[in-house]
């Protein structure tokens, strides 16, 4: 069976290589946040967004809702990994100057308590511990508007020329 992609994939889209090599790793997540730059088709598929980036943070914000449940009718970790994977990584880009780049060589993900349809939006907060020249570690939590804490993780990245 094939499932179809959200109609909302239409607006996303790779950031060209030139715009890697031109622009900060800040100034590419702001430039998705601002609608300069397309934002990747997983955030539509999952449905999560970037919605603040600093130099050494990055914050996404989603909320959990039944299209995310497992088969024992919790939202299912990969959801809280997606978001933790994305802040964290995001968090270490804003530390990079233009042409570089960097990937998830390994990532931790403690969940806490469950979310379900009801816990409503979540806002995943990613910190960098450290960056340096070839990897780069930070760490991520997952909380509810209540400040609930629903998951945490950390993470190591491997840093590169674009």
């Amino acid at each position: 069976m094939r499932v179809s992609a959200p109609a909302a994939l239409a607006d996303c889209g790779v950031i060209s290589a030139e715009d890697w090599r031109s622009k900060s790793g800040l100034e590419v997540l702001r430039g998705i946040m601002s609608g300069e730059l397309p934002p990747p088709p997983i955030s539509a598929v999952i449905g999560f967004d970037l919605i603040e980036a600093e130099e050494g943070m990055a914050v996404f914000t989603g909320t959990p809702g039944f299209q995310h449940y497992n088969p024992a009718g919790s939202v299912h970790g990969g959801y809280a990994g997606v978001l933790l994977d994305s802040c964290m990584t995001c968090a270490v880009q804003t530390t990079l100057p233009a042409g570089m780049g960097c990937v998830t060589l390994e990532y931790k993900v403690h969940l806490v308590r469950p979310m379900t349809a009801e816990t409503g939006p979540v806002r995943a907060e990613g910190k960098v511990l450290h960056s340096g020249k070839r990897s780069a570690t930070a760490e991520g939590r997952i909380v509810d508007a209540q400040g609930r804490l629903y998951a945490h993780g950390s993470t190591t990245v491997m840093v590169f020329p674009v």
